[in-house]
């Protein structure tokens, strides 16, 4: 495309249990086949692969090394930073920026997210790297078609360019009521937790803004030692790092930053309400994976590991079967579902 090449640095890991019991702490949602073809990992991978895009940075724990080195391996040249524990995306992103030319354009994704369509995808993003070439700290905002209560938002503030904006506010889900009234609007769009900046701007704005997380994990950095394609941060300086968000620590702190609005159709897949909405339904709303067979039923989701599930008559039902653990609950309830979970299955109380 005849443009300087973007650095995807794409955040592996999480805890994993919003989707539970399909997605657990020990193999989180981003290595769990859930919708499209693949793991949501490797349609990240996918997605930023081939121009314009360098080979990737990736970015996990220890515990999720297996999968991540298992998925790279159809991925030549990539790089891998071990985080000795997770200490939140503000750091997680700055050992990044410490390891890369401080001129390059970095695009920071999460790697547990649903994008249909990569056209409009990579079109943003183009935007976006552009954008931060000229200086500026760029979030992929996404047109908000629903008042969806499971989203952050941002709300534009002066234009840049078509569907380009400066950033006036970084606002927290947002209750229904609230929510409705951001979409009427039309000022605020969904926050998909994707960025593009240069390294070299990113650490300054963070040292400006969060100068400990910056100074530690420029320790963790010189003290850290490599392992082939691996980078492992000094465990010690690390753990001395203060756990937060890019969002909280940088972006809704400098005057810099600015938002590309992308017409693409996204979720994050953050409970099972969600993975229901984007995956494919019959014309009664009902998504099934798995022996499965439903009469008289209405948007019930089924995604069962092995034994048949059968329903008859119930409507906006979430019901998943694995191994030994199964879940019924009603699609506002699933949302909840992670009150149970823990790393070794049901937490009493």
């Amino acid at each position: 495309m005849g443009q300087p090449q973007i650095t995807p640095v794409i955040l592996c890991g999480g805890s994993g249990t919003r989707l539970w019991p399909r997605s657990r702490p020990s193999r989180p949602k981003p290595f769990v086949p859930l919708v499209g073809d693949g793991t949501l990992f490797e349609q990240t991978l996918r997605r930023c692969t081939g121009e314009p895009f360098a080979p990737p940075v990736v970015i996990t724990l220890e515990r999720h090394l297996a999968y991540v080195q298992e998925t790279l391996a159809g991925f030549p040249g990539s790089q891998l930073i071990v985080e000795p524990q997770g200490k939140n995306t503000a750091a997680a992103i700055a050992l990044a920026a410490m390891r890369l030319p401080s001129d390059c354009t970095m695009l920071v994704t999460p790697s547990d997210h649903y994008i249909s369509d990569e056209r409009p995808f990579v079109e943003s993003v183009l935007t976006a790297a552009r954008l931060a070439r000229k200086g500026w700290l760029v979030a992929i905002a996404v047109a908000a078609k629903s008042p969806n209560t499971g989203f952050g938002y941002l709300r534009r503030g002066a234009p840049l360019g078509p569907s380009v904006f400066r950033i006036r506010k970084f606002v927290e889900k947002p209750d229904a009521e609230t929510a409705r009234t951001f979409v009427a609007s039309g000022d605020y769009s969904w926050n998909a937790g994707i960025f593009a900046f240069t390294p070299q701007l990113y650490l300054q704005e963070l040292a400006t803004h969060r100068s400990t997380i910056a100074e530690f994990t420029r320790l963790a950095t010189l003290g850290g030692r490599i392992n082939g394609n691996h980078f492992h941060p000094d465990p010690a300086a690390f753990s001395q790092v203060p756990s937060e968000s890019v969002d909280c620590a940088v972006m809704e702190n400098t005057r810099l930053g600015a938002m590309v609005i992308a017409e693409m159709d996204w979720s994050d897949i953050g409970t099972w309400q969600s993975l229901h909405a984007v995956r494919k339904k019959d014309s009664c709303g009902n998504s099934v994976r798995g022996p499965a067979e439903l009469i008289g039923c209405r948007n019930v989701l089924v995604d069962s590991d092995g034994p048949r599930v059968s329903i008859f008559g119930l409507e906006d039902l979430i019901v998943v079967v694995d191994g030994n653990d199964i879940v019924v609950a009603s699609s506002e309830g699933a949302a909840r579902v992670s009150k149970f979970a823990s790393s070794d299955g049901w937490r009493e109380g």
